[in-house]
């Protein structure tokens, strides 16, 4: 079976930090581009960062330059978003997906229709 499962969401205060953890299981995830997507109700589904299956390149949307990480531990089949310095405007369901590189980064990571795999989502909500 192939397949994707996002963890790490809940509820934080603005300000606050998570980190959320997408396992792959059925395919190795050293050979796919992985990103991080998110959707707020109402709204279109956005790219927030993304990572490289070859050299490690990165992407972040200029939403979450600078407090947010990706990062990938192929040993384990993981790839995890550390989120830092939360708004509320992050508030929404974050789902990590997979797909076998064939643009760059920056040029997938905003066109969510190429991605093949997609986990089930998590919430995140940032509120006080």
């Amino acid at each position: 079976q192939v397949q994707l499962v996002e963890s790490g969401g809940g509820l934080v205060q603005p300000g606050g930090s998570l980190r959320l953890s997408c396992a792959a299981s059925g395919f190795t995830l050293d050979y796919y581009a992985i990103g991080w997507f998110r959707q707020a109700p109402g709204k279109e589904r956005e790219g927030v960062s993304c990572i490289s299956s070859s050299d490690g390149s990165t992407y972040y949307a200029d939403s979450v330059k600078g407090r947010f990480t990706i990062s990938r531990d192929n040993a384990k089949n993981t790839v995890t978003l550390q989120m830092n310095s939360l708004k509320p405007e992050g508030t929404a369901v974050y789902y990590c997906a997979a797909v076998r590189r064939i643009s760059t980064v920056q040029t997938m990571c905003v066109a969510p229709t190429v991605w093949k795999y997609w986990g089930q989502g998590t919430q995140v909500t940032v509120s006080s």
